[in-house]
């Protein structure tokens, strides 16, 4: 069983950014026993002090340039607080827009290896600019392409890194769509795929995962990217959609049949850190982009 959860939230706006943009912060504290959850051993469990902002700000216009270069705009981002000596950071970092392999028609593609569009590494590289200001113990990412060139655009801006020195995790691999990749959503077919996103696994795809196995493995690998950070660190994770989600939705205590609905930007970064003492997870913002003037991104199945 799902352990309780009592919550006090407040709401406020907050300044931003120079551009009198605002961000609307909650603040959550959440006291839960984690006895059983998941099934998991993570030392990470207790989730008894949330904070959460959740800021997606991008502009609706086109950038004068899609040239890599251009990317050099507002790279401010939400202030956060100095870590204590028992906590540890990870910044979750989604890789970029991709082309959809289906082309005209939108396929689900999740563990295929699919490329970035232009966009979606322009995406990239802001994501790893905005993370340049942050001085990061480790960088690691998903085996697939798109998410090791978000991890190297995260590395080039580390002073201390070269790109030999990303970290590749299997289990930071997106979700195994099994039979259903290359198929849409109406060829898949909407009640199953209700059905997948609320955790009936009779309905798995031959050949895929189920949300319940995803999880399981993205947070043993997210607990081995924690062992090898230091407290006072930080480290960046650049994966997927659903690996986010799976790291996010623990963070918050949001039960895994229902973190489909957590909105994760492309190329967005989502910052939480974890007290190694009490266990708290304490998640600072959700879904950030820096404003760097770029298009939106197409983003309908993964």
């Amino acid at each position: 069983m799902r352990p309780k959860l009592a919550r006090n939230i407040a709401v406020m706006l907050v300044p931003f950014s120079k551009s009198n943009i605002f961000a609307a912060s909650f603040v959550a504290s959440t006291s839960t026993s984690t006895a059983g959850y998941l099934n998991r051993e993570s030392p990470f469990g207790n989730l008894r002090c949330t904070a959460f902002s959740s800021s997606s700000f991008k502009t609706s216009h086109r950038a004068t340039s899609l040239e890599v270069s251009s990317v050099t705009r507002n790279m401010e981002g939400p202030v956060l607080p100095s870590m204590s000596s028992t906590t540890k950071r990870l910044f979750l970092v989604r890789h970029g827009e991709v082309i959809n392999p289906g082309n005209d028609r939108p396929v689900y593609y999740g563990a295929m290896d699919v490329s970035l569009s232009k966009l979606g590494k322009l995406e990239a590289k802001a994501a790893g600019d905005y993370l340049s200001q942050f001085n990061l113990q480790h960088v690691a990412a998903s085996p697939l392409s798109r998410a090791m060139y978000g991890g190297n655009k995260v590395i080039v801006n580390q002073k201390d890194k070269e790109e030999s020195d990303l970290k590749i995790y299997e289990g930071f691999k997106e979700l195994d769509r099994g039979s259903w990749a290359m198929k849409t959503k109406s060829e898949i077919g909407l009640e199953d795929l209700a059905k997948f996103d609320a955790c009936d696994e009779s309905v798995t795809p031959e050949g895929g995962e189920s949300y319940i196995e995803l999880k399981k493995r993205v947070l043993f690998a997210r607990d081995k990217v924690l062992d090898i950070t230091d407290c006072g660190k930080a480290s960046v994770i650049v994966s997927h959609l659903q690996v986010t989600r799976s790291m996010l939705s623990d963070a918050l205590g949001v039960e895994t049949a229902k973190m489909a609905g957590l909105k994760i930007a492309t190329a967005s970064v989502t910052c939480i850190d974890y007290d190694v003492v009490s266990g708290d997870q304490t998640v600072h913002f959700q879904s950030f982009k820096p404003d760097v003037g770029l298009e939106k991104s197409v983003d309908v199945v993964n």
